[in-house]
């Protein structure tokens, strides 16, 4: 496969789409398979192994190996990014703060509580979330909607009134 070069010892102008073509048709689907035995990025392992392949000068001798080896080691590679990923986000979701203190005793059902919160009016859903998940301040939600701080607290407050009304939830005492 090696004797495959002009004159000036490049490759023809055909020779790559050609062996291409016939790795892909007779190959791909069982490096795919054999990439996905090791890491979930298959395609895209097979993928750069092809691209590596047309990098290299000269072509080796036998394609088929060549590319079996470099995508074990591509998929073995990925493999372990990902599971790196995996650890770090794992890690990082650990050390992020809860939104909410979880309480034995008065645990809410997630999807109820996204129910109540939908059925709020817009007007009240808005602050709230922008309060809540958002963070942000009275006066900056008040120039968000078009409204006064006040006017924001208000909503904010009818809000969260509303929702423990729907959700049966006792409201905490304040000092």
């Amino acid at each position: 496969m090696n004797n495959v070069s002009g004159n000036d010892g490049s490759a023809s102008d055909t020779f790559w789409p050609e062996l291409l073509g016939r790795l892909l048709d007779g190959h791909a689907a069982a490096l795919e398979l054999y990439a996905r035995q090791l890491c979930d990025c298959s395609e895209d392992v097979v993928q750069d192994a092809l691209i590596e392949l047309v990098k290299q000068s000269p072509v080796p001798d036998d394609a088929v190996a060549w590319l079996y080896r470099v995508v074990r080691n591509k998929a073995i590679s990925a493999s372990r990014t990902s599971r790196r990923r995996r650890r770090h986000e794992m890690k990082a979701a650990a050390c992020r703060a809860r939104w909410f203190e979880q309480s034995h005793i008065d645990l809410i059902d997630a999807g109820t509580a996204a129910a109540a919160l939908q059925s709020l009016p817009l007007e009240h859903r808005e602050v709230v979330v922008a309060r809540i998940w958002g963070g942000l301040s009275f006066r900056r939600i008040g120039e968000l909607v078009g409204v006064s701080d006040s006017a924001a607290h208000r909503r904010y407050e009818a809000g969260l009134l509303a929702l423990r009304e729907k959700l049966g939830a006792s409201c905490p005492k304040n000092g």
